[in-house]
């Protein structure tokens, strides 16, 4: 297949930015993108589990790669940790039975913010048996209704019992809330593994107790001040954080490096700090790392409230650009393309080069509203996904197979490049991308 010619795309991107960016501006190389990913993906970041060691090593070592990009601290902030509390709830007892049959706490999963449950088939619960039409990220966006509700998933579906489980990245049970943040209905769902042969039961009780722990999680975030447009800020993110150990007695790898979801993202961020180190762009450069996007986005709800949306101009949230898309090389997808001019004026900007950018081809996977842009597109900001992933057919997605090695690290390098071109009439102030209709008032 053809490659673009870089070479010559970065001498086109002297000639679109204005001379008070370009001037300095450090050249993108596929061997410090590969150093990076290298470093983010490695056995000893082991997965990068939110509450772990591994995360923290790898918040470590982003800190200090914002440090050498000579990054400054968000307004407010003495640090590149941008930290902040939630409140965990978690099981420490539990009696379940069903029709008999004892359930062990392995085969056992929670999204709550009740301290005790005691329910019965007698206590007017929901009560749903899963038949493997829904993907356990939607039985676990389901949990977050109204009613308490109790789900009983077949042996049949363990696979999808467990997946769900290392999506929830915080043991398996449980539920995280955001400290300070508006208090939220006593509504819990509890998740059950029924037994080999078990039928939808008809006698069971749940007695289980559960106890609050403060727990702290923290961003990554520097900045690079603007001249002219100081006030307007445009964002740059990826989410450092991944579903770390998998538990797997069958497996003899069981970390989940995490490479393309969301080492690529990440390292596309470093490199971009380093790429605009040095300059003066008219607007605001923010570059930020998220945590906890596996388990909830709780990382970008929260840098999303520190800032005020209207003076965010646009925010490239980057995820999964470590493999060829559908449209092959020299192409990404934008989620949500069609709600803003976004994509627009990207395109506009790599007029000159093959590199292209396309709409979401996965609409019904409903991406814009599943990555770390999501909170503030709902405030009205032009916040879109860029990502490459086939998602419909990625076997590595969270899985421990997600290694460097299945990736394409020039690919992602040109990636990164097409970003920079792209993002240049953002950035110098030439641009302002149309505004998202806000969700949230």
């Amino acid at each position: 297949m053809i490659k673009s010619n870089w070479s010559l795309g970065l001498l086109m991107f002297a000639a679109i930015g204005s001379a008070q960016v370009t001037q300095a501006q450090k050249k993108i190389e596929q061997k410090e993108v590969q150093r990076i990913i290298n470093t983010l993906a490695a056995d000893d970041m082991e997965g990068r589990g939110t509450f772990t060691p591994g995360i923290d090593r790898a918040s470590v070592f982003i800190e200090n790669e914002f440090k050498k990009a000579g990054l400054q601290f968000l307004p407010g902030l003495d640090t590149y940790k941008q930290q902040f509390f939630v409140q965990s709830i978690s099981p420490v007892s539990q009696q379940v039975t069903v029709d008999n049959n004892t359930i062990g706490e392995n085969d056992m999963l929670f999204f709550s913010n009740a301290t005790d449950v005691n329910w019965t088939q007698e206590s007017g619960v929901t009560v749903k048996t899963y038949d493997g039409d829904d993907a356990p990220r939607s039985i676990y966006v389901a949990s977050r209704g109204k009613t308490n509700t109790v789900v009983f998933f077949p042996a049949k579906y363990k696979a999808n019992f467990q997946k769900l489980k290392e999506m929830l990245g915080h043991g398996g049970g449980g539920s995280l809330s955001m400290e300070g943040g508006p208090e939220k209905p006593v509504v819990t769902t509890i998740g059950v593994l029924l037994p080999e042969g078990q039928a939808a039961p008809t006698n069971w009780t749940l007695k289980i107790q559960q106890a609050k722990e403060r727990k702290a999680l923290n961003n990554v975030v520097g900045i690079i001040p603007g001249t002219s447009k100081k006030e307007e800020m445009v964002v740059f993110s990826g989410h450092y954080d991944h579903l770390g150990i998998v538990h797997n007695e069958h497996a003899t790898d069981t970390i989940a490096n995490g490479a393309d979801d969301d080492a690529s993202g990440v390292t596309a961020v470093i490199t971009l700090a380093n790429h605009y180190k040095n300059t003066k762009p008219a607007r605001t450069l923010v570059f930020v790392a998220f945590t906890a996007e596996e388990i909830g986005g709780y990382g970008s709800q929260y840098f999303s409230k520190q800032l005020d949306a209207d003076k965010v101009v646009a925010m490239f949230n980057i995820e999964m650009i470590g493999k060829e898309s559908k449209f092959g090389v020299n192409s990404a997808f934008i989620t949500g393309y069609e709600r803003s001019d976004f994509g627009k004026i990207l395109q506009k900007n790599l007029e000159k080069s093959i590199f292209k950018f396309h709409p979401d081809p996965y609409p019904e996977q409903n991406l814009f509203y599943r990555s770390d842009n999501a909170t503030l597109a709902r405030l009205g900001v032009p916040a879109h996904t860029i990502s490459t992933t086939q998602i419909d057919k990625d076997k590595f997605y969270h899985q421990v197979t997600d290694e460097v090695s299945t990736l394409d690290v020039k690919n992602i390098t040109d990636i990164i490049k097409a970003i920079a071109v792209s993002a240049q009439s953002i950035v110098n102030g030439t641009d302002t991308p149309t505004r998202i209709e806000k969700l949230e008032r």
